[in-house]
């Protein structure tokens, strides 16, 4: 059995989505972010950086993975779904993925915490971090423009992409100019799958929407 330990933030529902769209059998242990339970010692024994989401799976020994992009490698890996066979487009999924974590995920979740949720409004930090969002939101946009997915299939490289770019109001960055970015959104926003995958560990209401979903993103300033 699989134990996802996560909380309502873009990180944590790229490995629900995956999990979801595998319909493979998981339970999940939520991880209260505002109580740090991410810092306690038992959760640090399981992932040394104290961030979620962290998966264990039970059925392998209790192996531990930690890191989103990590495990969504491990998971699609494990099922040989979502992830080409073939060596060079598995090697371009891998390098989109390693871009979201890299470049998208933490310019949004900067651009997050200066726009909303910083005392001091520092004008040319937000602007840096804004500018730079949309500059990857438009690296999307162009490989977009001429497929449906950003590598072949629907694949890992969308499913980590897909919740950074669902959060961008909270972000304060646009994405009015990017048609095919638009596109691929809707389109992936109509999954079944990434609708449940959304709901995980639960339903949250706006606000806690708003205040999870930025708080990693605090934690890097810290």
């Amino acid at each position: 059995m699989l134990e996802l330990l996560t909380s309502e933030t873009p990180n944590g529902w790229k490995v629900s989505i995956l999990l979801e769209e595998l319909g493979v059998p998981y339970t999940v242990t939520p991880i209260a972010l505002t109580d740090r339970v991410q810092k306690q010692d038992w959760y640090v024994a399981l992932n040394p950086n104290g961030r979620i989401p962290t998966l264990i799976d039970h059925a392998a020994g209790d192996f531990v993975v930690f890191e989103s992009g990590a495990i969504l490698l491990y998971l699609a890996e494990k099922y040989d779904r979502f992830i080409p066979a073939d060596t060079q487009a598995r090697s371009q999924v891998i390098q989109w993925v390693m871009w979201q974590m890299s470049g998208l995920g933490p310019m949004m979740g900067q651009a997050t915490v200066f726009n909303r949720y910083f005392e001091e409004k520092l004008p040319s930090v937000i602007d840096r971090y804004t500018r730079e969002s949309q500059r990857l939101l438009g690296v999307l946009d162009a490989q977009l423009a001429t497929r449906d997915y950003l590598v072949g299939d629907y694949s890992i490289a969308d499913i980590a992409c897909f919740p950074w770019v669902r959060g961008h109001d909270w972000a304060g960055v646009e994405i009015d100019g990017f048609p095919h970015l638009l596109r691929w959104y809707d389109r992936i926003a109509k999954r079944p799958a990434v609708q449940r995958g959304l709901l995980v560990p639960e339903p949250p209401s706006a606000q806690d929407m708003a205040e999870k979903t930025i708080l990693q993103g605090k934690t890097i300033i810290a």
